[in-house]
C-alpha cells in the first residue's frame, strides 16, 4: 500500500560507517549505540546492520529497548543504562541483558533481581567524570564498588564494564575533555585497588566524536551513535568519509493554483506575490517536521530546491513551485545524503539551530521506515 511519506534507510551504509568507525577505533571493540529506535532509523534491522558492520556488542539507554531487540532475534550482548526505578529488571537479567548502575540504590534492586530471578547481573559501573548528569560522582565512587564488589562476592552480580561519558568530547580543544580523562583515570585506578577491575572489566568512555578524534580515549571499547548513521559528530571537521543512511520523502498530495496576494497556512506568514502553484506536502510537526521550519527549511521538489511555504501544520505544509509543473502523486524529498541535490540532514540542522540526532530521532511512528540496500558511495 503507497504511503504519504516514508524515511528509506541504507543498511548499506549503516555497515560503511560502522566498518569505517570500527577502522578508526584502533583494535578497541565497537558498542553501537542503537537507542531512541537506534536514532529513528528502525531498530532490529538498523542493529542486524550495526553487528553485520562490525560492531560486537549494542548499547541502549532502555531496558524496554533490549527486550525488543531480544524479541527481534538479536543475540549479540546488549547494554542498557538508563534504569529509573520499576524498570523491569527481572526481564532483563532473564535475557541476558547488561545493566548500568551509578548508585548503591540500583545495585540493591539489580541484586534483588538477581537473587528472585537465579541470574547472575552483568553490570558496568559508571562513573561521572564531568558530566554531571548519570553515573557516580568520585567522591562516592569508593563506596559504590565496595558496595559492588560485597554482591560480587555473594555471586549475584559480576563486574564486567568501567565506563563513563564525555560532555564536550564534540567541542575539540574543550579543556573538559583532558579533565574527564584525567577524572576517569581516577576511577580506573581506584576501581584497580579496590579489585574491581581485571584484564575481563571492560573500559569505555568514547562517544562518536572521541572514536573519529581522541586515540586516548578509546580504551577497550568505543559506543558510536551518531556516525553510525552517517551524520558527522563534528560537522565543522567533515563528514569523515560517512554516509547518511536516511532519505525523507514524500508524495505530494494536493496542487493547485492561487492568485497573486493568497495567504498560506496558519497566520499568513506567507503570500504569494504572484500567480503560483502550490503544493501540498502531507508531512507535519506531529511526523517530526520542527513548526520552525516554516520558511526557512527547503525541499527538493520538480529539481529544484523549495522553501516551506506558510506555516507548518500538525500533518501537512505547503511548498511554492511558481509555474514549474507539478503533479499529485510526485515526489518529494525533504533530506537525503544529498547526491541528487536534496538538502542533507545536516543542513536542516543548522538552518532551525539544532543537531541532527533531533531532526532524525523526531520523525514520528506514522512515517513507515523503508529498509533498503543500496551500497556506499
Amino acid at each position: 500500500m503507497a504511503t504519504p511519506a516514508q524515511a528509506r534507510v541504507d543498511l548499506a551504509a549503516i555497515r560503511h560507517n560502522v566498518a569505517l568507525l570500527k577502522e578508526r577505533a584502533g583494535g578497541a571493540e565497537l558498542m553501537g549505540a542503537v537507542k531512541a529506535d537506534a536514532y529513528g532509523h528502525g531498530l532490529v534491522p538498523c542493529s542486524e546492520a550495526v553487528l553485520e558492520g562490525g560492531a560486537t556488542r549494542l548499547g541502549t539507554a532502555f531496558i524496554r529497548e533490549a527486550l525488543a531487540l531480544r524479541e527481534g532475534g538479536v543475540t549479540a550482548p546488549i547494554l542498557s543504562w538508563l534504569i529509573t526505578p520499576d524498570e523491569p529488571i527481572d526481564a532483563a537479567l532473564e535475557q541476558g541483558v547488561e545493566l548500568s548502575a551509578a548508585d548503591e540504590r540500583l545495585l540493591g534492586e539489580i541484586a534483588a533481581a538477581a537473587r528472585r530471578t537465579g541470574r547472575t547481573a552483568k553490570l558496568h559501573l559508571e562513573a561521572d567524570t564531568g558530566m554531571s548528569r548519570g553515573g557516580c560522582p568520585l567522591a562516592a565512587w569508593p563506596g559504590l564498588l565496595a558496595r559492588a564488589l560485597e554482591l560480587r562476592a555473594e555471586g549475584v552480580i559480576e563486574i564486567i564494564g568501567l565506563w563513563s561519558h564525555f560532555a564536550c568530547a564534540d567541542i575539540p580543544g574543550h579543556p573538559s575533555i583532558e579533565q574527564q580523562l584525567e577524572a576517569f583515570e581516577t576511577a580506573l585506578k581506584l576501581a584497580e585497588q579496590a579489585g574491581a577491575a581485571g584484564s575481563h572489566v571492560i573500559r569505555h568512555i568514547a562517544n562518536s566524536a572521541a572514536t573519529v578524534t581522541l586515540p586516548g580515549a578509546r580504551y577497550d571499547l568505543v559506543r558510536p551513535g551518531i556516525a553510525m548513521y552517517g551524520l558527522s559528530p563534528i560537522p565543522e571537521l567533515g563528514d569523515f568519509g560517512l554516509r547518511p543512511a536516511m532519505t525523507l520523502t514524500a508524495r505530494i498530495g494536493l496542487v493547485k493554483r492561487v492568485p497573486e496576494g493568497s495567504g498560506v497556512s496558519y497566520a499568513h506568514l506567507y503570500t504569494t506575490d504572484r500567480e503560483t502553484t502550490l503544493g501540498l506536502v502531507p508531512l507535519g510537526y506531529a511526523d517530526g517536521i520542527l513548526r520552525h521550519a516554516t520558511g526557512r527549511a527547503e525541499v527538493l521538489a520538480g529539481g529544484r530546491r523549495r522553501l516551506v511555504a506558510g506555516r507548518v501544520c500538525m500533518d501537512q505544509f505547503m511548498i511554492d513551485m511558481g509555474d514549474d509543473p507539478l503533479a499529485a502523486g510526485d515526489e518529494v524529498v525533504l533530506f537525503g545524503p544529498g547526491d541528487g541535490g536534496e538538502p542533507t540532514v545536516q543542513e536542516w540542522a543548522d538552518t532551525l539551530g539544532t543537531i541532527t540526532h533531533e531532526i532524525v530521532t523526531r520523525i514520528g511512528s506514522r512515517v513507515p521506515r523503508i529498509h533498503e540496500h543500496k551500497g556506499s558511495r
